[in-house]
Formats: C-alpha cells, structure tokens, sequence
C-alpha cells in the first residue's frame, strides 16, 4: 500500500477528528474571505462608480469658516466669502479644463471640450411645503448625468417647464402637467418626473438656471459647476490646480480624490478587519495542532510498528504532512463558501446597498491560506512522532 492510500484511509477511519480539525480552518479562511470579499465589491462600487460617471470636478465659492471665541468661550462661527460665482467665471473655468485636457491628451480640437454644468440652489415653498430648487442647463446636465430616466412626462425643453425628483413629486403631491409657483409672477410646468436614483436628486426640482436667476433675483450668478472631464486619462488633478491658482473667489475639488480618500479609509478598515482575522487564523492553527498532537497519542501503535518495519523519519512526517493538506484543502474549500456567504450577509449591513459577488480568485486563496495554517501546525506534531520508539508501542497493545 502506497504512503498516500495510508493517509486516505486514516482519514476516512477517524472523519470525525480530523472534522474538528477542519473546522478551524473553515472558520480561520470564513473569516479571511468574507472580509476580502466585502473590501472587493465596495472597492468595485467605487471604481464603476469613476468609471460611468468619470473623473469629475466640482467648482465652488471659496468661503471659509471663522470661529468667534472669547478666550476660550466658542461664540459662533462667521462664514467668510461670497455664496455665488458670478457666471463670468464659466468662461475662465472652460478655458483652463479644455487647455489642460487638451495638452493631456495632445489633441488640438478647438471646439469646447469638457462638459461645463453650473448650478444655481434656491430654498423656497411649493404647496406649504419647503423645497429645494435647482436651477440648471437641461443639455449640460443630462451629459453630466447620464444615469437620469424621466419616468413620467418628458425632460426640459422650455423655460418654463420644471423636472421632479421621486419624492419630491411623491411628498408635493405633483403630476405631469401642474403649475408651481417659485416666487410672486414666476410659474413653471411640470413636464417630467424622475425615476429613483437613490441620491439627494430625488428630492430635488429642477428648472432652467436662467428662469432660476429670474424667479430668485439672482442673475448672473451660480451656487456650483460641475464638470466632466473628457476621459479618465484626463489630468483632473492639473485641472483642479489650474483653477484653484488661477481664478480668485472659487475652490475646485476632483472628485477622484475625494473617492481616493474614501477608499483610503475602507483600505485602513479592511486590514484592522484581516488583523482580526490573522488572530482566527492563529486560533485555527492551534486547533488543528491539538488533533494532530492527539493523533500522535492515539497512534502510537501504528507508528511503532511502521519503525519496527522499517520506516524512516521522512516517511512518517510525510504521513502527518499529507494529512495536513488533506485538512487544508477540505477546510479552505468550505471556508471559501462559508466566507462568500458570510459576505453576502454582513456586506449590505456595512455598505448599504452594495451588491455583493463572490471573486473565483479567492478559491485559490483559500486553499492556500488553508494548506499553510494545516500544514504549519502539523509540523511540531510529525516530529513528535517521529521520536516515538517501537518499545513503547509494544507498551500500548
């Protein structure tokens, strides 16, 4: 009989030893996987995200907080800066987006580049109730929102005509076709309600900017600019410096960063998470070091023999060895359905909304993590056997 089939038969012989003895490792590679795989599809949430929408900017008033104190007494904060951008600025703020993508890219197109969306925010009360209106270029706005679907009615084609958010038109009681009074003399249509995006547009109207700086008196200003850069080779973070040195009374900031930053803090969650998770790996180790250290006592009859017979040192450690992998490749197995299911469950508890999918690359990290753990604790164990001498196996019949 060949050493491999001794161990196969073994196992088969004390299943439930070496059941326990898995399940450490299940639990150790659970662990591991159901953590990685949560880090993977929120990282992917997150790329797709930069992705469909691409590296955008957002331009804003350069305001900043000063804080009133009294020796140590906080008295209040004063907001220091103007609210608005006077729309003069779009012109300077196109120029420098479609330079700088222009020598990015190396292409002389003369025409207008990136895609320039300002913004105008006014609080008001539609029906007794306070809403937000936004004031935007309908054209402008649809590129730098392509996810948008108009569910009922159609988009803005007219000054006078305003799009719904979800709940918006849910809570205002709003359909296709009624009137909304901005302001004294001011009245628009509304044409279209949005479908549900899940985001702060749900509660939202819009309107055309220019019939928001009418109704609002606030002609020839805007609250913000968005603006989509071309491709994401453009370089968003020249374009946000540019315009950060170059135009006085604004602030622009790349959204790319301020995801990069966000990723940062799941990336330094995810290692506390896998420093836990290296402590499960520790506790598994020592589990299946305790069966295999039993094994030895419990097998020390068969061991004597084998050296009464003949076998060497190497023989007999390769018996423990194999055995180990047997349990590393079981247990990293079941851990790695175990620990997909796992993150199919915590996943949505942590990331709202995340949708959760399980990584075949992991299968292979499993095993190995798995044959590791199983085979490192097996190796104090196969040299413990290997000191057992046939007179005291004589002693166990």
């Amino acid at each position: 009989m060949k050493l491999y089939q001794m161990v196969i038969k073994d196992v088969l012989r004390r299943k439930r030893r070496v059941a326990y003895a898995a399940l450490g490792v299940v639990v150790s590679v659970m662990t591991v996987v159901g953590i990685l795989t949560v880090a993977h599809a929120a990282q992917a949430r997150i790329y797709n995200q930069l992705e469909k929408y691409g590296p955008n900017l957002i331009v804003m008033p350069a305001i900043s907080n000063l804080d009133l104190r009294l020796g140590d007494l906080m008295l209040a904060t004063l907001t220091i800066g103007e609210n608005y951008i006077p729309v003069e600025k779009l012109r300077h703020i196109r120029q420098i987006t479609d330079d700088e993508i222009r020598r990015g890219l190396g292409i002389n197109n003369e025409g207008n580049i990136a895609t320039i969306a300002p913004k105008l925010y006014t609080n008001t009360k539609v029906n007794g109730m306070p809403v937000m209106v936004v004031g935007i270029e309908p054209q402008e706005e649809s590129k730098i929102k392509p996810w948008w679907r108009v569910r009922d009615g159609d988009y803005l084609n007219a000054p006078d005509q305003a799009l719904v958010g979800a709940m918006a038109a849910e809570l205002l009681k709003l359909e296709v076709g009624d009137m909304i009074m901005l302001t004294d003399g001011n009245d628009v249509a509304v044409t279209g309600i949005l479908e549900e995006t899940g985001s702060n547009d749900d509660y939202l109207i819009f309107i055309p900017i220019q019939r928001a700086q009418q109704a609002f008196g606030k002609q020839g200003m805007v609250s913000s600019v968005d603006i989509r850069a071309l491709c994401n080779a453009c370089p968003v973070e020249t374009i946000t410096d540019r315009i950060n040195q170059n135009i006085p009374g604004v602030r622009a900031v790349a959204v790319k960063q301020v995801a990069e930053g966000e990723m940062g803090m799941m990336e330094k969650l995810s290692k506390f998470m896998l420093a836990l998770a290296g402590i499960t790996l520790v506790v598994g180790l020592f589990g299946v070091l305790n069966t295999m250290i039993s094994s030895v006592h419990e097998r020390v009859k068969d061991i004597g023999i084998m050296r009464a017979v003949g076998a060497s040192h190497g023989q007999i450690i390769k018996i423990f060895i194999y055995e180990a992998i047997i349990i590393g490749i079981l247990g990293g197995i079941v851990g790695y359905i175990a620990g997909t299911l796992l993150a199919y469950i915590i996943g949505p508890l942590i990331f709202e909304g995340i949708a959760i999918a399980y990584v075949p690359q992991y299968l292979l990290i499993s095993l190995m993590v798995a044959v590791l753990v199983a085979v490192v604790a097996a190796v104090y164990p196969a040299f413990r056997a290997t000191q057992v001498k046939v007179a005291d196996s004589f002693r166990a019949l």
